[in-house]
């Protein structure tokens, strides 16, 4: 059997756990609920306000990032999903049979981030147009609203997409390097909410350079229509969230073929 048969044998594999554990089943359900939910309740209360509004908040209003608002909860979910996807496995021991299967530590990664990713890329895509949309229907009348037509918005829509899929990779990534569901979770947790409120202790002069590399910071760049000042261009934010992704899964894939299961 060739090397690409035994990634794409270990993908299907992977692919059936996925699919089938309650914890992914839980895991979208959540990150539906949340997205949309948190969404749509915002959406509809600045609807409701929006006579009220100032001048500077109308004119400095965005209405695709407003109607994706949701995903700034999301992330917790698609984080859990990519956790659970490896530290499950370890908890309840069934990681010695994987490894039985799958002897090759890298063909396993690759057949898990496959699945992992093609996945949720789907799904949080699904979400993010859905939210859209959802939050542009809303808006209409009342709200300025932005349309899809527009090669920014359409940008805007699927990076947030890609960047709730990508936060995936990085809760599995520590997942494979903690082990233990707890304690990555806990770490992703750090990384999105206490690491910002960190980086206000720093001098101003320094704060720019540091917030511009923080992953809420690189939502907003990826999901704005325009590049936010201090912040990342959308694509080099993506680009930034990319290489944060590929430093953890190597440092994880490493620390798999170096432990004991």
């Amino acid at each position: 059997m060739s090397k690409n048969e035994n990634v794409v044998s270990t993908a299907k594999s992977e692919w059936i756990k996925f699919r089938t554990v309650n914890s992914t089943i839980i895991g979208i359900a959540m990150l539906f609920f949340l997205t949309i939910g948190f969404s749509l309740l915002i959406t509809l209360v600045l609807r409701a306000h929006w006579d009220q509004s100032t001048r500077i908040d109308r004119l400095t209003f965005d209405p695709v990032s407003t109607s994706l608002v949701g995903v700034f909860f999301a992330q917790f979910a698609v984080g859990v999903i990519g956790v659970l996807f490896i530290s499950a496995e370890y908890s309840s021991g069934s990681i010695r049979t994987t490894l039985a299967a799958v002897p090759n530590r890298v063909r396993l990664v690759t057949g898990k981030v496959i699945v992992l990713f093609g996945s949720m890329f789907v799904v949080c895509e699904v979400v993010t147009f859905v939210t859209f949309l959802m939050g542009q229907a809303v808006f209409s009348g009342v709200v300025p609203t932005a349309s899809l037509s527009s090669g920014s918005v359409l940008r805007a829509v699927i990076l947030t997409g890609v960047y709730l899929a990508l936060l995936t990779l990085l809760g599995f990534a520590l997942g494979l390097i903690l082990r233990q569901s707890a304690a990555s979770i806990s770490v992703f947790v750090v990384i999105l909410l206490i690491v910002p409120l960190i980086s206000l202790s720093f001098p101003e002069s320094w704060r720019n350079d540091i917030e511009r590399f923080e992953l809420g910071n690189l939502w907003t760049s990826m999901a704005s229509t325009t590049t936010p000042a201090h912040l990342f261009s959308a694509w080099s934010a993506f680009a930034a969230l990319a290489i944060y992704v590929v430093v953890f899964l190597a440092a994880g894939t490493m620390l798999l073929q170096t432990r004991d299961a």
